[in-house]
């Protein structure tokens, strides 16, 4: 999967910061009662809210693997649109583009 290169140079020039980053992030995902699809479907609706674009192709991916299809993944990108405003249309191609294997 890819990992956005902010994220790489977070994980080779902060090694210890990453590390307890890592192990927080596990232990949250430990404690979350969602099924994998849902939880990364959830995910990638924050992100696009928030605008961190970064992100959502590993996490498009990661919801592909856990079964999610095309529609789902535009759904989740676009379920902030009543809330957030047209913000999150910024993020449906990102996303497809990584859902299609088109990332760059």
């Amino acid at each position: 999967m890819k990992i956005s290169n902010a994220f790489q140079i977070f994980l080779s020039q902060a090694p210890d910061h990453a590390h307890a980053w890592m192990k927080m992030i596990q232990e949250l995902d430990e404690e979350n009662s969602l099924d994998k699809k849902t939880q990364e479907l959830a995910f990638l609706a924050v992100l696009a809210a928030t605008r961190l674009t970064s992100g959502i192709p590993f996490h498009v991916l990661s919801a592909k693997d856990a079964g999610a299809r095309r529609e789902e993944i535009i759904s989740a990108v676009l379920i902030g649109l009543p809330a957030v405003g047209n913000g999150v249309i910024e993020s449906l191609a990102v996303a497809l583009d990584a859902y299609d294997g088109k990332e760059g």
